[in-house]
């Protein structure tokens, strides 16, 4: 019997070799599979087994999982399905599939009228393998309809980036834990792959935990050593934001091929693109606001090598496969090891080396804090969302749940996520119900979270800072027991990058940083569901009631202004009057509006009138700081400084809240003073409205209402900064 099974397994891997070749387009014949590869394979196809292979980046999981998918549909099985979180990814791995014969298609949210079609070519054994979003595990439609059948049918299913699925992992998804559900739901002897390449011991235990869903408790783990041989990791400290820009300016052709520069925000990205473009460098920025259209562009353009880099934010993410990108630079460092890894393991993937290179900046704690408090919401606010379901009489979809609580609509859905995996809500036709049962709150687990986040951002310090070696390091936040020096990083070889940028670079640099100026868009549209919470507005604001386009110094979350104005308005920060470099600069915005197109100076084209005075927004926190502001903009513009705006109540802000949520807490809580209002008469002109920040956008609008109805013929904001 032990003969017989080696000789057919000794088949087996003969036949998955053929594949590899037909997968690899290997004419010779002489591609062979890995030992740790054919492992997985034999796991799932002789023995039908649940595993969770986790290897770096490029080890070829996707091999695994093609080979498995060929052998096991020549055995009868039905199609592999494979659940994997970017279309980006899903388009390769389709391409993939046919050069070894296997016809892969697709479901997700783009060609719904396709997926009849699909469901019966599948009915027909015409498809060998499907892949869907996780997206699709929680849409009503799918999870009813299709997910039954696709679970009885699967021959072999495929969990891609399947740290995703552990609240443990640093790109937790709710969606994923739906899968918890179909592994139930599969047939005995059906095989499991998942796979990942960013995963310590505890995210490890806990995925093998969840594929052990439904008694099979003897998940098949591999794991492989972490360390990538072709990278070469350095850490070059400058000392502030231009430096490290003119850094790059001077130093990106020295790089090898083409790469990535991570930044940690999206005005970053846009900042330091838009820079190197300016002194002469073929890059793009890349996203989560940039256009699907342009970002395939984009993506085309580095695979093709048609740009030096992408300059993108963690948009660029799982999935993107270009085996000869030959750096990766962070602008800034992620907040996670785990991250880190992942993002700069898109490297070396098919050159023998690449560089890898951190430019740390004291900006990037401000940016870890504002992530960390987008973090899972308090009981309270759970607790609310959960009494106004289930005193609805119908399903409620986002728009309309979402004025009637306190959180934005992309945090709001993530919970409701959580809260159906966890049984408390259903997503239905229509939205969102309440089941009504019993829900309990775990503040334990989201506190060993939050104490994981900190000490992964502990490690990000330490890693910026060590002698040590840098891969060794980073193996070791992963648990890795291979891990061992690499003799590769700066440590260990030796410093590469020298810290020298020319006076040239760098005057340049600071110039662009110090570039002043950031339009602020008006709102023009009340947000819907107002009148469900007591509020008579909705459809567009009318034209007389509007404010109009205003300008910002900065934005907070930039590198040139961004780190000035962060300090002098952080929470804590005491209230003074305005620094003379921050007002010189404000004068500075204020004289380039007027000469814009739709500035006041004499001469521009549709030049509006000139402000006839200067309005500020009361403020319980920064009062020095707003009059001082707005007095200095008198005093060199020669304006009389009218008045302010003052609150009736308390003040109140509604940090990260939803728009409908602010707007309440706006609702009859300025009023416009009758010395102020007699001046606004007077003055037959529009006013500038000064106030320190502006995040939504809707303490502006409503304050341009008050003024343009108390006779204001124009509002013209004007603000320090830009939340975002």
């Amino acid at each position: 019997m032990g003969r017989m099974a080696h000789t057919s397994n000794a088949d087996l891997r003969t036949q998955a070799d053929g594949v590899l070749a037909r997968l690899v387009g290997d004419t010779s014949g002489t591609a062979r599979l890995r030992e740790d590869q054919w492992r997985a394979i034999e796991a799932l196809v002789a023995e039908r087994r649940r595993a969770l292979v986790v290897q770096r980046t490029g080890w070829g999981k996707s091999a695994v999982y093609f080979v498995a998918t060929s052998l096991l549909r020549a055995r009868g099985s039905g199609p592999t399905v494979i659940v994997s979180p970017l279309l980006a990814l899903m388009r390769n791995q389709v391409e993939a599939a046919a050069r070894a014969g296997i016809h892969a298609r697709t479901i997700n949210s783009s060609n719904t009228e396709e997926w009849d079609t699909i469901q019966a070519e599948i009915a027909a054994g015409d498809v060998d393998v499907l892949l869907v979003s996780p997206e699709r595990l929680n849409n009503p439609d799918f999870r009813d309809q299709v997910l039954p059948k696709l679970a009885a049918a699967t021959g072999l299913l495929v969990v891609d980036e399947a740290h995703c699925i552990s609240d443990w992992g640093h790109d937790f998804r709710p969606d994923y834990r739906r899968l918890r559900t179909m592994l139930t739901d599969l047939p005995p002897g059906v095989p499991v792959l998942a796979t990942t390449a960013t995963a310590n011991a505890r995210v490890t235990a806990d995925v093998a935990e969840q594929l052990g869903t439904g008694g099979a408790s003897d998940a098949l783990v591999l794991r492989g050593p972490l360390d990538r041989e072709s990278l070469a990791l350095s850490v070059l400290p400058l000392p502030d934001a231009a430096h490290r820009m003119a850094w790059l300016a001077e130093h990106l052709d020295d790089l090898p091929g083409s790469g990535i520069i991570y930044t940690l925000t999206v005005a970053a990205a846009e900042e330091v693109s838009a820079f190197l473009r300016q002194r002469g460098h073929t890059v793009a920025s890349y996203t989560g606001k940039t256009e699907n259209a342009d970002r395939q562009q984009a993506e085309d353009d580095l695979l093709a090598n048609r740009v030096k880099a992408l300059v993108a934010t963690s948009a660029l993410g799982m999935g993107f496969d270009k085996p000869d990108l030959g750096f990766v630079v962070h602008l800034g460092s992620p907040s996670s090891p785990i991250a880190y890894y992942q993002q700069v393991g898109r490297a070396g993937r098919g050159v023998a080396h690449a560089e890898v290179l951190l430019l740390p900046g004291k900006e990037d704690e401000a940016i870890w804090e504002y992530f960390a408090s987008l973090a899972f919401p308090s009981e309270d606010l759970v607790r609310r969302t959960l009494d106004v379901l289930a005193r609805a009489e119908r399903p409620l979809s986002l728009p309309a749940l979402e004025p009637l609580v306190e959180l934005r609509r992309s945090r709001l859905e993530t919970m409701l996520k959580v809260l159906d995996v966890d049984g408390a809500v259903k997503r239905v036709k229509g939205g969102w119900i309440a089941t009504g049962r019993p829900w309990t709150y775990d503040a334990e687990r989201y506190d060993w979270v939050a104490r994981q986040r900190k000490a992964e951002q502990q490690a990000m310090r330490e890693y910026a800072s060590t002698a040590g070696c840098r891969m060794d390091f980073l193996q070791r936040q992963l648990d890795d027991e291979g891990a061992k020096p690499c003799g590769r990083c700066d440590n260990c070889a030796g410093a590469r990058f020298a810290a020298d940028t020319s006076v040239a670079a760098l005057d340049a640099a600071r110039v662009d940083l110090g570039r002043a100026g950031v339009d602020v868009e008006p709102r023009r549209m009340w947000p819907t569901g107002l009148p469900a919470i007591g509020i008579d507005l909705k459809g567009r604001i009318p034209a007389g009631e509007q404010a109009s386009g205003g300008r910002a110094l900065g934005r907070l979350s930039d590198i040139g202004w961004g780190n000035r104005l962060r300090p002098l308005l952080a929470p804590q920060a005491p209230d003074t009057p305005v620094p003379d470099d921050v007002s010189t600069a404000v004068v500075g915005v204020l004289a380039d509006w007027a000469k814009g197109p739709d500035g006041w100076a004499p001469g521009s084209s549709e030049a509006q009138p000139r402000p006839v005075g200067v309005v500020t927004l009361a403020s319980r926190t920064r009062p020095r700081l707003i009059h001082s502001l707005a007095a200095r903009i008198a005093e060199i513009g020669r304006l009389p400084l009218l008045g302010s705006l003052e609150y009736v109540g308390e003040e109140s802000r509604a940090p990260r809240s939803n728009s409908a949520q602010r707007l309440k807490t706006l609702d009859g809580a300025l009023s416009v003073p009758s010395a102020l209002a007699s001046a606004l008469t007077e003055a037959q002109g529009p006013v500038l409205l000064v106030d320190d920040y502006t995040e939504t956008g809707w303490t502006l609008a409503v304050a341009a209402r008050l003024l343009r109805k108390s006779g204001a013929h124009g509002v013209l904001p004007l603000v320090l900064a830009v939340q975002g």
